[in-house]
């Protein structure tokens, strides 16, 4: 099977996960509680944390959020990132607490004296710096010279801060160029990455509902990763932060870059269809929704495509007149009757 090569940027650590270089694209998400509510915070960190999400970026909006950092890296091993706007001495305090990684635009921070004290400070702690470019928050003078929002545009902003950084001999940077636009955010990032080697984080930013909004990361995602492009991604979604984990990872095993859960092929069902597939379908889905196995499932239909499917998958059935054949890597292991499919299905990737 081919696979895909990735470019090879610059590698940067946000604690003990490797951004960029020889480390494998992580999944990243982003708290939705208050980050001055410390106990529904935790909770939601535990969650993200259980569904494997590799980075969680919280916001610091202010002083007491800031002062909550040390119990929130205490209560977890998962890194954390500062999500930081305008005031530098948030920045200050977060590095200070013990951070991962920030997330600022060092332009929106104040005058280049506050500039340098934070890359001064983040250099010596040697916290990383993610700098977020978004077509939704251009700069004036960019929107006035390009019109509107553009890949170029995008590019020119990203330039600004390598240079502001740069100049600072502040290098440990990754950066990111979103957009709610899939096509803008494609374009940026195609630029910045032909001629830039800092690592990129991916996302279609404020995607929408959780099915719009998997659609379009699935595609803006999706394209850059199957094209090469992109060391990190986090799926925006409006709705449970978790679910913007199970898109992630399931971007990232449609392509063969992760090889993580639970991986179902199921057919699309259609007149020759003599078996409830959907139910069977779906239910196998619910049952194996938290099982850590690598394995590729199989819930075929009929004979056309189903015993080639359910042969090449780790399991599979493949239904027929009141039965379905059972196989296992490779091989037809029994045939069962309709009304046991579901559970020696199930019962067969448990002992797997």
């Amino acid at each position: 099977m081919s696979e895909i090569q990735r470019k090879k940027t610059r590698s940067i650590m946000v604690g003990s996960v490797g951004i960029g270089g020889d480390f494998p694209v992580s999944v990243q998400s982003m708290t939705t509680t208050n980050t001055e509510k410390l106990a529904p915070l935790l909770e939601e960190i535990d969650r993200l944390e259980a569904a494997d999400c590799h980075i969680i970026r919280i916001t610091i909006p202010n002083v007491k959020a800031a002062q909550n950092i040390p119990a929130i890296r205490k209560h977890t091993n998962v890194p954390i990132v500062a999500d930081i706007h305008f005031n530098h001495q948030l920045a200050l305090m977060a590095i200070d607490a013990g951070i991962d990684k920030i997330r600022i635009n060092p332009g929106n921070i104040g005058s280049d004296e506050k500039v340098k004290e934070v890359l001064t400070k983040a250099r010596a702690a040697k916290v990383p710096i993610r700098v977020g470019i978004n077509s939704g928050s251009l700069e004036e003078s960019l929107l006035k010279k390009y019109g509107h929002p553009t890949p170029e545009a995008m590019l020119e902003s990203a330039e600004k801060h390598i240079r502001i950084c740069q100049e600072n001999d502040y290098h440990d940077l990754a950066f990111s160029l979103k957009s709610s636009n899939t096509y803008l955010m494609i374009e940026a990032n195609r630029l910045f990455s032909q001629k830039y080697n800092y690592p990129l984080h991916l996302g279609v930013t404020e995607a929408g509902p959780v099915k719009q909004g998997t659609i379009k990361s699935a595609i803006g995602i999706g394209t850059l990763l199957a094209e090469g492009i992109g060391d990190t991604i986090r799926v925006s979604l409006t709705g449970d932060p978790v679910e913007e984990v199970r898109v992630g990872y399931a971007i990232l095993k449609a392509l063969n870059l992760v090889h993580r859960g639970i991986n179902i092929v199921s057919c699309p069902t259609c007149g020759r269809t003599v078996a409830d597939v959907v139910k069977i379908a779906e239910e196998v889905e619910k049952r194996t929704a938290q099982m850590k196995k690598n394995l590729t499932i199989a819930v075929m239909g009929c004979i056309v495509n189903g015993p080639g499917e359910a042969r090449e998958a780790d399991i599979g059935i493949a239904c027929g007149n009141k039965t379905a054949q059972l196989f296992k890597k490779g091989q037809v292991i029994d045939k069962i009757p309709e009304e046991q499919i579901l559970d020696r299905l199930i019962e067969e990737i448990e002992n797997l």
